[in-house]
């Protein structure tokens, strides 16, 4: 019988430190998350504005400083453009319900009827007012005034944050020269920041264009089918589509459930429940992979767990960042060989980035062979 295989004590002490280093790092950040959140968001947006400020630098006559003003400009205006938009949205949203209020009830009654009738229960079927009446809703309207109040106060400190961010970029350059005195150890430190930035920034990029264009089909598509408020679903459809596989769900479910209460008949609901599954189908399946390339080489576990994870630790904020902090995970793990097994486990195809010295192995039945992609300027 083969003796088991002996494991040093020295392996053994170390693996032991780092399960209980992930244990203490992830109840921390838990018990920090009213910091941190706002903090995670907020650098969160310093990207955007780096990516949209090189973006004007070098489509435009304008200087680094001027540009970077007119990128915080542009931010600055979008989330106030957001934030209109939702505030103006959900008034004409709950406007125009209090117009067919009256016919609510009467409609979701009709509906359990036909439901009832659907699967041949025996009996009466039941009411809206005898489902109300067995519910308590008293902890769910608490539960909401507290995520209100919560969103109130965290895009505070997020735009606080956010200040403060932009104007520690100033010295930014002499603290990464002071922690990094070789230039050999201080172009390393740039790569690694480079290939993080270009990980995050392709994750909104492709995100942003793919959901303009669901939005734009979804929009039209509602407005064929005379859905009131097209636009406020439109805005929701797109700001969703950030959190991975709820945020389809949401785009493809809430839309359709709105049309069984506003029209009388069945078909304009099935409409758009076909119709946004098709569209959602199509840019998940056939536009995204297109798009992403090596920007969000992610295993589709390790985003759903990435989701489970962050939005149990941190909320909706968790799930709206989970993507891109696993983007980042695997960036910076895959720059350490101590640390690469686990950016490999993260990547989708085992190569979460291809070796500086030599070419990545043809994969069996592609129809070309994976170069190096060559390492960034630390200059540019």
């Amino acid at each position: 019988m083969k003796p088991p295989t002996a494991v040093s004590a020295s392996a053994v002490s170390r693996n032991a430190l780092a399960v209980i280093a992930v244990v203490a790092g992830g109840a921390a950040v838990y018990w920090l998350r009213d910091i941190l959140t706002p903090l995670a968001m907020a650098i969160f947006l310093l990207i955007m504005i780096d990516g949209v400020k090189r973006t004007i630098e070098h489509r435009t006559p304008l200087s680094s400083r001027w540009a970077g003003v007119a990128a915080v400009i542009v931010i600055l205006v979008g989330f106030a453009l957001s934030i209109w938009i939702i505030a103006d949205g959900a008034l004409g949203f709950f406007g125009e319900a209090s117009g067919v209020s009256t016919r609510i009830g009467p409609r979701l009654d009709q509906i359990l009827t036909d439901v009832w009738s659907l699967f041949s229960a025996g009996g009466e079927p039941p009411t809206v007012a005898d489902l109300v009446a067995q519910l308590d809703i008293r902890p769910y309207l608490g539960q909401a005034a507290y995520q209100i109040q919560g969103v109130v106060s965290g895009a505070f400190f997020v735009l606080v944050y956010l200040g403060f961010l932009i104007a520690s970029q100033v010295g930014f350059r002499r603290k990464l020269i002071n922690m990094f005195p070789t230039k050999a150890s201080r172009d390393e430190a740039v790569q690694v920041f480079q290939r993080v930035r270009g990980g995050v920034e392709g994750y909104l990029w492709v995100q942003s264009v793919t959901g303009v264009m669901i939005c734009a089909a979804a929009w039209i598509l509602m407005r064929a089918v005379g859905l009131q408020n097209a636009e406020f679903w439109t805005f929701v459809i797109f700001i969703v589509g950030f959190i991975p596989v709820i945020g389809g769900a949401v785009a493809g479910l809430a839309p359709p459930m709105f049309a069984l209460v506003q029209f009388e008949s069945y078909w304009p609901a099935a409409v758009l429940f076909v119709g946004l599954q098709a569209i959602l189908f199509i840019s998940g399946n056939l536009i995204q992979p297109r798009m992403q390339g090596d920007n969000q080489n992610i295993d589709p576990v390790v985003v759903l767990l990435s989701l489970a994870f962050w939005g149990k630790l941190w909320g909706v904020v968790g799930m709206f960042l989970s993507t891109p902090l696993a983007v980042m995970a695997m960036a910076v793990l895959a720059e350490f060989k101590g640390s690469r097994w686990m950016a490999i486990l993260l990547s989708g195809d085992g190569e979460p980035y291809a070796e500086p010295d030599k070419p990545a192995p043809k994969k069996p039945g592609a129809s070309r062979v994976n170069t190096p992609r060559p390492r960034p300027n630390p200059g540019e």
